[in-house]
């Protein structure tokens, strides 16, 4: 037990690893709702769990939600079904591993945040103004999941490295574009059918996603007041205040407008082609540090 302990705390404080923390907390959470659900049928109060479920879900009812504001937030780090958690991680893991090595962690956090807030919302937008959402609306309905925040993630990879090559079982190489476009056109076509809140919450999350990488490249910087604010809180929980920090937790990596200190000039076409093909040929990982600094500049070009 204190060897998994100090494994999962190793894990923790690595640098610049939002990814894998990210994941220690929904599993983390997982297991703790579920250890909360065996109890409770243990006791014979089975019916309670329903309230701590309803204290952490997001519901559409406007008169629900304004006593519970803080589910828009909590509902994504909560899953109920094995199998939702299992794929929702692995495509953090898949995804965000993309955007913490071009952006850095703290992009990640924001993006992870600011696309469950963007699902969330649009969920309760379109559960209380659109008559077919609303007609479905129901006083036991409410949402879970990271699946917003997957979304996010994943389109703004996509939006990011439009081109990076991915591996698909039976498909071969696909473009990272490609098969997020698809993914996202399946999440729409399906706002009609039984999970219709979830995918509401997943086109909410990719809308973000996009946004915030073109307002990246663009030069504005929306995960500054989400630093600034973890900047604040760390200043209560220390004895001398710490300095504000704009720089990204990646090695050479600026947090102004996603541009980096001493950049040098946009990579060319040939050289963009080049990487994309080792990529291609064996694969992410066999990218050096210079190639992959390559890459994102090339896409701030786009």
């Amino acid at each position: 037990m204190n060897t998994f302990t100090r494994d999962i705390k190793a894990e923790w404080y690595k640098q610049n690893n939002a990814v894998m923390r990210f994941i220690i907390i929904n599993i983390a959470v997982f297991v703790v709702i579920h250890l909360i659900r065996f109890g409770l049928y243990i006791a014979g109060h089975a019916d309670w769990f329903a309230h701590v479920q309803d204290t952490l879900s997001v519901n559409p009812n406007l008169g629900t939600f304004i006593v519970r504001p803080w589910t828009l937030l909590s509902y994504g780090f909560v899953h109920l079904d094995p199998l939702h958690i299992l794929f929702n991680m692995l495509f953090l893991y898949w995804f965000g591993r993309i955007i913490n090595e071009f952006l850095g962690g703290q992009k990640l956090v924001a993006l992870y945040v600011y696309g469950t807030l963007a699902g969330g919302l649009l969920f309760l937008l379109l559960y209380n103004t659109v008559p077919y959402f609303a007609n479905l609306r129901g006083p036991e309905m409410s949402m879970i999941g990271a699946s917003a925040a997957i979304y996010a993630i994943m389109v703004g990879a996509a939006t990011l490295m439009p081109d990076y090559t991915v591996f698909l079982f039976l498909f071969g190489p696909v473009r990272l574009k490609w098969l997020v476009a698809i993914s996202v056109f399946l999440s729409f076509i399906s706002t009609i059918g039984i999970n219709g809140g979830g995918n509401v919450a997943h086109i909410g999350g990719a809308i973000f996603g996009f946004v915030f990488i073109r307002q990246l490249q663009a030069g504005n910087d929306w995960s500054r007041p989400m630093i600034r604010f973890a900047d604040w809180v760390g200043t209560l929980f220390s004895r001398k205040p710490r300095p504000k920090r704009y720089k990204d937790d990646r090695r050479g990596t600026a947090n102004s407008g996603g541009n980096r200190a001493g950049q040098s000039a946009n990579p060319s076409q040939e050289e963009v082609d080049r990487i994309l093909d080792k990529i291609s040929a064996h694969g992410y990982e066999s990218l050096s540090q210079e190639e992959k600094q390559m890459l994102f500049r090339a896409s701030q070009k786009k």
